[in-house]
């Protein structure tokens, strides 16, 4: 027809004239210059807020190589449309089996992913307010007050009288309690109990301790939800 294109003949266009966007030394520098730096601030904030068991040094350094890997491959789909469609369906074959165990973990590498997406595709000032407002977000809540502190109470008790004198002495002291597990065998009776505490936790152990028929006790903090 008469001078009109339809969508057909404008993608055949744009993808045999325009095959690469402009995509400069600057550009490339200001771009991954500014995801390493936010990376750095994501870093930070992630070591300031961890509350999980166990600190990871190496989890939190992949979550700079991550927001700079995902800038560096937006900017490569960005500048080429056809690396672009080749590019979605090779990572689409890709298969990540590593377990996040904290859920906000998960939030980081998303936030990290964001990151480098955003940075990638040339929104710096989104990218920015972004990261400083989420990144504030989580300073506030880290900061929050989290109440009486979850334990894990694992007794071992040689009879079922010292037992019984372990939930009496929880329920005299704690209003709160609950029994997760009990293995009863030959050996004696092994309970783990969830309880709060508010102001430490060592004189409980030993009062427990102290019951007659009690063999063993030990107290154990956690973070997240314990099913059971």
């Amino acid at each position: 027809m008469n001078g009109v294109l339809n969508f057909s003949d404008l993608f055949k266009k744009s993808v045999l004239t325009n095959w690469t966007t402009d995509l400069t030394l600057g550009r490339i520098l200001l771009t991954l210059g500014l995801a390493f730096a936010l990376g750095l601030f994501l870093y930070f904030v992630y070591k300031q807020t961890f509350r999980g068991v166990l600190y990871s040094r190496s989890f939190n350094h992949s979550l700079i190589v991550i927001t700079l890997v995902t800038a560096l491959v937006i900017m490569a789909v960005t500048a080429n449309i056809v690396l672009s469609l080749g590019m979605v369906g090779a990572l689409s074959i890709v298969r990540f089996r590593t377990a996040v165990k904290d859920p906000m973990d998960l939030v980081f590498l998303f936030w990290s992913i964001a990151i480098g997406i955003v940075t990638g595709a040339g929104l710096y000032i989104l990218a920015l307010i972004g990261s400083l407002v989420i990144g504030l977000l989580i300073f506030a809540l880290s900061r929050m007050p989290t109440g009486e502190a979850p334990y894990l109470l694992v007794v071992h008790s040689a009879t079922e009288e010292g037992d019984t004198l372990v939930q009496s002495t929880l329920k005299g002291r704690h209003q709160r309690f609950a029994v997760k597990s009990k293995t009863i065998s030959p050996a004696g009776i092994e309970a783990t109990y969830e309880i709060r505490l508010r102001n430490g936790a060592a004189d409980i152990v030993k009062e427990i301790a102290a019951i007659e028929g009690i063999e063993d006790a030990v107290l154990v903090a956690y973070n997240g939800d314990y099913a059971g």
